[in-house]
This record gives C-alpha cells, sequence and structure tokens, in this order.
C-alpha cells in the first residue's frame, strides 16, 4: 500500500482504530495497510492496549472461514439482549460516512472514457464484494444457499427515486397473495411468525428508526424481532472470529465490534437474515451507494428476478466518478444475466452517453432484455389520484415500479389476464391491484407531508442532490397558497449548499408563477438535536452561514436565521407558526437537505417509536 493512502489514513488512527481486511484467497498475515469503501470493504477493530498510541496500532489481514459457521455463542444476560442494547452495540459499529470520507476529494479524472470502470479509488472498491462475500459466509450464508431458499429480489439502484420505487414495488407486490408454493416457511422463525409474510424490504437511511431500514409487508420490523434477530446475528459472527482465532487483545473483544463488519453491511446481513428466518420469499432490495461495488450486490441471478436503475444524478464522485457515464456503470453493476433491467429511458444529447453506458452495461452482463420506460408513455398516463407518495415526478418512479412488478410477478408465477398480460402493455392497463399498490405506497422522509396538533403544515424530503431538491422545491410550490406564511428548514453539511439551494429556490418559484418569494422565512441549522452543553466548544457554522448569503441573494424578500442546533431552530419555527395563526394564516414548514436533520425535526413534530 502506498505511503500516500497510509497518510490519508492517519487522522483515523489517531483515533486509535485497526482493521480487519478479509482476503479470502489469501493466507493469514500481518501488514500495515487498510483498504475501505461503504459498498462493502474493510471494518475497523479495536485491537488495542489500554493506554494506545499512534505507534501501537496494527492493521491485520484475516481471512475468514468460507465455511458457515454455527459455533454456540458465549451466552450473555438477558439483560443484555433487548431492542436498546441492540441499538447501543449498533453504535458502537463504524459508520458509513467515516468509510466515505475514506475516499477523500478526488473527483477521478483520470478516466477519459465513457463507458469503461472508473479508475481512481478502483483498488478500494474491487475489494467490496470478496469482503462481503467472507461476512456474508461467517454469518452462515453464501449467494446459493440464500438462492436455495427460494428468495426472489427485486434489486434497485438509482441516485434519485431508487427509495421511492422500492416502496412503490414492494406495495405493489404487497396487493398479491404469495403463490401457493411459497408457504413452504423453512425459514426457522415460525416461533414468533403470526402470519405468511408477502414481501420483505431492505432501504436506507432510516429517519427516526433503524427498523425502518427492514421492512415486513411494508411494516418496520418490531422491536422484537429486531432484537432477537440482531443478536443471533451478532453471536454468529463473535463466534467464527473465535473458531478462526482472529489476533485479538483478550477473548471478551471477539463479542464485540471489532469482530464485526460496518454499519451497512452488518444491517444488509441482518436484513437478509430475517428474510430467511421469517419465512420471507419476496423481497425488495434497495443498493446503498452505487451497485457494482454495493454491500447488496452479492446476490446470484437466481435470486433476482428483475434489476432496476433509477434516474441518475451526480453523487458520491469520490466514490462513483465524477460523470454522469461513470456513475451509470457503478449503478448498471447490479444487472444480472437472463434478468430484465429496467431504466428510465433518457432522450437528449446530454443523456446520450448515460443511455450508450446502459445499455453496453446490459449486453455485457448478458441481460435478458433492457426495458427503457419512455416518457412519452408516461406523459400520456392518467396516473393515480390520492397516492401517499406526493411530488410531479413520482409519475416516473410508479412507471418504473410497475413494469418492475409486472416482472417480478410474472416470475413468480403470476398470470395477468387481458391487455396486461400481453407483451405490448401500456401503462392504462394495470390492474386495480396495481393502482392500489401505488396508492398506498408510503416511504418515511420521502415527500411527506404531515399537520401537526396545532395545524401547521409539514412538507420533509430527505432530498439532497441538486435535481432532486429542484423537485422538492417544485411539489412544495405546489402544495401551498397565494398569502401562506411559509418556512424552509434546511442544511446539507457535506454537499455544495449553493448548488443545492439555488436548484430549490429556482424550482420553487418557476412553479409558484410570481415574482414574490415562495419562503417568507429560512431557517438554516447544523443537524445535532441540541445545543453545545456547557463546556463544549462552539460549533462551526460555515456552512449555514454560507447558506444564508445564498438565500438572501436568490430570494431577496425571505427573512433568514442561523441556528447550531435543530431544537433552537424548532423554537424559532414554532413563533413563527404562532404568530402566523394569530394572523389568520396557515404555516407550511418545509424540511430538507438531509435525512438526518429530518429525523430530528420529526421529533419534535410528532410522535413516532424510535
Amino acid at each position: 500500500m502506498s505511503r500516500r493512502f497510509l497518510h490519508s489514513l492517519r487522522p483515523i488512527q489517531q483515533r486509535q482504530l485497526s482493521s480487519f481486511r478479509f482476503r479470502p484467497n489469501k493466507p493469514n498475515r500481518f501488514s500495515t495497510s487498510s483498504s475501505h469503501s461503504l459498498s462493502g470493504l474493510t471494518t475497523r477493530a479495536k485491537l488495542f492496549p489500554a493506554k494506545p498510541t499512534t505507534t501501537n496500532i496494527h492493521h491485520f489481514n484475516v481471512r475468514p472461514p468460507l465455511r458457515t459457521c454455527h459455533t454456540t455463542p458465549s451466552k450473555m444476560a438477558s439483560s443484555q439482549r433487548t431492542y436498546d442494547d441492540a441499538l447501543s452495540r449498533l453504535a458502537q459499529l463504524q459508520s458509513n460516512r467515516t468509510i466515505v470520507n475514506l475516499f477523500g476529494s478526488s473527483d477521478d479524472t483520470n478516466n477519459d472514457s465513457q463507458n469503461k470502470k472508473p479508475a481512481a479509488k478502483k483498488d478500494l472498491n474491487s475489494l467490496a464484494i470478496p469482503e462481503m462475500l467472507s461476512w456474508l459466509a461467517r454469518a452462515g450464508y453464501t449467494p446459493s444457499s440464500l438462492a436455495a431458499t427460494g428468495l426472489k429480489c427485486v434489486h434497485v439502484a438509482g441516485t434519485k427515486g431508487k427509495g421511492s420505487v422500492s416502496a412503490l414495488v414492494s406495495s405493489i407486490i404487497s396487493q398479491y397473495p404469495p403463490p401457493p408454493s411459497f408457504h413452504d416457511g423453512g425459514g426457522g422463525g415460525a416461533h414468533i411468525i403470526q402470519k405468511p409474510v408477502v414481501v420483505g424490504t431492505y432501504t436506507s437511511p432510516h429517519v427516526l428508526s433503524v427498523r425502518e431500514r427492514i421492512q415486513l409487508d411494508n411494516v418496520p420490523i418490531s422491536r422484537e424481532k429486531f432484537a432477537l434477530y440482531f443478536f443471533e446475528v451478532w453471536d454468529r459472527l463473535s463466534a467464527a472470529a473465535r473458531a478462526a482465532r482472529d489476533p485479538v487483545q483478550s477473548e471478551a473483544e471477539y463479542d464485540g465490534p471489532g469482530t464485526k463488519p460496518f454499519y451497512f453491511r452488518f444491517l444488509t446481513i441482518l436484513a437478509f437474515h430475517i428474510f430467511v428466518r421469517e419465512g420471507v420469499k419476496q423481497a425488495v432490495i434497495e443498493c446503498g451507494i452505487g451497485g457494482e461495488y454495493d454491500s447488496t450486490n452479492f446476490l446470484s441471478p437466481q435470486c433476482v428476478t428483475a434489476s432496476v436503475v433509477t434516474q441518475l444524478g451526480i453523487d458520491h464522485v469520490t466514490m462513483l466518478g465524477n460523470t454522469l457515464e461513470k456513475i451509470a456503470w457503478n449503478k448498471s453493476g447490479i444487472f444480472r444475466p437472463g434478468v430484465k433491467g429496467f431504466t428510465r429511458r433518457l432522450d437528449g444529447e446530454a443523456q446520450k452517453g448515460v443511455m450508450e453506458v446502459l445499455r453496453n452495461r446490459a449486453q455485457e452482463k448478458e441481460v435478458k432484455r433492457l426495458v427503457e420506460v419512455e416518457d412519452e408513455q408516461v406523459e400520456k398516463w392518467k396516473g393515480v389520484e390520492g397516492a401517499k407518495l406526493e411530488g410531479p415526478f413520482q409519475k416516473f418512479n410508479m412507471a418504473l415500479a410497475v413494469a418492475a412488478a409486472r416482472e417480478h410477478l410474472i416470475r413468480v408465477g403470476y398470470k395477468f389476464q387481458g391487455a396486461f398480460g400481453e407483451e405490448g402493455w401500456e401503462l392504462d392497463d394495470i390492474p386495480a391491484e396495481f393502482e392500489k399498490g401505488l396508492k398506498e405506497a408510503s416511504l418515511k422522509g420521502r415527500c411527506e407531508s404531515l399537520r401537526d396538533s396545532k395545524g401547521t403544515e409539514w412538507f420533509v424530503d430527505g432530498a439532497h442532490t441538486e435535481d432532486s431538491l429542484a423537485g422538492v422545491g417544485q411539489w412544495f410550490a405546489g402544495k401551498v397558497k397565494e398569502g401562506d406564511v411559509n418556512v424552509l428548514v434546511f442544511n446539507q453539511q457535506d454537499r455544495d449548499p449553493e448548488v443545492l439551494l439555488r436548484a430549490l429556490l429556482t424550482a420553487a418559484q418557476k412553479q409558484s408563477g410570481t415574482t414574490t418569494p415562495v419562503f417568507t422565512y429560512a431557517v438554516l441549522t447544523r443537524n445535532e438535536e441540541k445545543a453545545p452543553a456547557e463546556g463544549e466548544p462552539e460549533r462551526d457554522l460555515a456552512v449555514q452561514l454560507q447558506g444564508q448569503k445564498i438565500v438572501q441573494e436568490a430570494s431577496a424578500g425571505t427573512e433568514t436565521s442561523v441556528y447550531n442546533a435543530v431544537e433552537s431552530a424548532m423554537e424559532q419555527v414554532q413563533k413563527i407558526a404562532e404568530q402566523a395563526r394569530k394572523n389568520g394564516k396557515t404555516c407550511n414548514v418545509l424540511v430538507t437537505g438531509s435525512f438526518h436533520l429530518l429525523g430530528g425535526v420529526l421529533k419534535t413534530v410528532e410522535y413516532v417509536e424510535y
């Protein structure tokens, strides 16, 4: 490993972190190197004495067993097996943000080819799937063993709309009873199964509760089941590390976070474990970041009924590439041989290269067929009235979901009657079950609207890319009325706030059709829920102050304010709403820019079990 890359790890080393790197095809050996990827590379383990220094941190390359391991785990007291204890242990795992930050700020500019694999960082990504397979084996699974359970999945990647498409597909599938062959159970979890689960869903990120990520029949898994299955996976990983004699400082560390993968990878394994234990035969799996190297991309073709790539945009450039073509290459990595791929056809010269990449990748991956949903077909469709997932852009997500769900249901044995069963079907041919599924689909923090007990209207969406925020601005401006008091609550700590805010404000203003600013007030805040405690350092508000300046330039009539915590920001919003009520006006609050921000805000305006 180069000195330059080791230097890039120094800030993490100084926090006394070490790593396991799993190389299944190489013998165990000690090394002083480390690699990481959110797609699924390396975990960190605390392998240091009580008083560590930066000179006694060791990096171990450990080969995990490629056999399944069900060694009896060490027993924990029942008081340590609660849902809260599971959350506490989950919080000890290395965060996704830490992994993403290891990719630095490179824009991956060394590769000029539109159809080739991005060059920069590819060595970090290349270990992602082999390591994920090794962790999966430690938990007792392989791609073939998952396929043997009969699990059939719709796999979804993309930059914009992948969460919505996943929710829509799941909702459609849930309208149909599982085929007779699916009632055999076999997951070993019958002791807590109330009824057969029609569909499982795995999405990210969550807004209020990690249980939102793993759903059974479109409902977050219960606390009881989450805790039970969490510790089953935790114990399997501990037992596998102990059986392999992974190097640790003490025997107790086998049961700790050092022998576990990072956050997203652990939850991915947990999701599939839950699906197996609950006897789930149909699932919708959303990628985390990318596709080719994503932690979910270990599924065999036998497990996948449809591969979906939603609309693409520029995001996570240090991991995926800095052009749409490079990102398209990465996202289309989920295509599978003999399985249909689905995407939105993008017309125009600017999108020509993207479609070329997707078509070439489909050919390279030997997909059965790449189905390209045309905008013209979607625009003439009457759509679905009263859908919970709001926003004009959702119509395109719905069309993609219909195509993928139809293919999935056909693959698992359903036969549709009439025009919808024919090859040349159109969106107006969808049966009542599809329409009901599209109408009922929902997803926390995506075009979500609610009214609090005092009558304030809240609109929340975790959009954090330029195109997505433009869509949110259009959606919000279409919901409010002239004379309302409109408040924007915004933060985006990791991306350029100028690009994002200008996209939001411009789209909202255009949708309004007036020159009067859409937003009466703009509140720029950090994501922390509470203000700094006494004695804590002041928080950096440079991003918020920059955002304030941008709003003042782009929307001169909007009153702005900056806060260092959600709590104080919400106090200001409540004051604005109270004054609006006194004046007989409706107060509408748009919260956007960050899922982290949404979580803090929603805790103050509605009760949700979390």
